[in-house]
């Protein structure tokens, strides 16, 4: 498996989780990684990518309330999520792309209001 994404839950309304998703040595330090969300009967939509250098971008529904980051032991990427809203509500999939399209089991995240 080259992309293991967990930490999803449900929380209430302005609660926090932190997504995870763990790749291999070599898409960890040479490939750009996403992350996804699709709510039921939506799109998959790009909520935030993390280049291989330089700063994150984020979607604009997303932006100030959510944080990515690497964690070079791990070979981890980290979506950290404040301020969680209803409409974050979504299965949500981290992507690569090294040497093809590379998508991680979805996990759930599911906000109460």
């Amino acid at each position: 498996v080259q992309l293991q994404a967990s930490g999803g839950g449900t929380v209430q309304a302005g609660g926090s989780l932190r997504l995870s998703c763990r790749t291999s040595p070599n898409i960890f330090k040479a490939a750009p990684v996403s992350w996804y969300r699709q709510a039921q009967g939506n799109q998959r939509e790009l909520v935030a990518r993390l280049p291989v250098t330089g700063s994150p971008d984020y979607a604009d529904s997303v932006k100030g309330r959510f944080t990515m980051s690497k964690d070079y032991a791990r070979n981890t990427v980290y979506l950290a999520m404040d301020s969680l809203k209803p409409e974050d509500t979504a299965m949500y999939y981290c992507h690569t792309f090294y040497r093809r399209d590379i998508w991680g089991r979805g996990t759930q995240v599911t906000v109460s209001s």
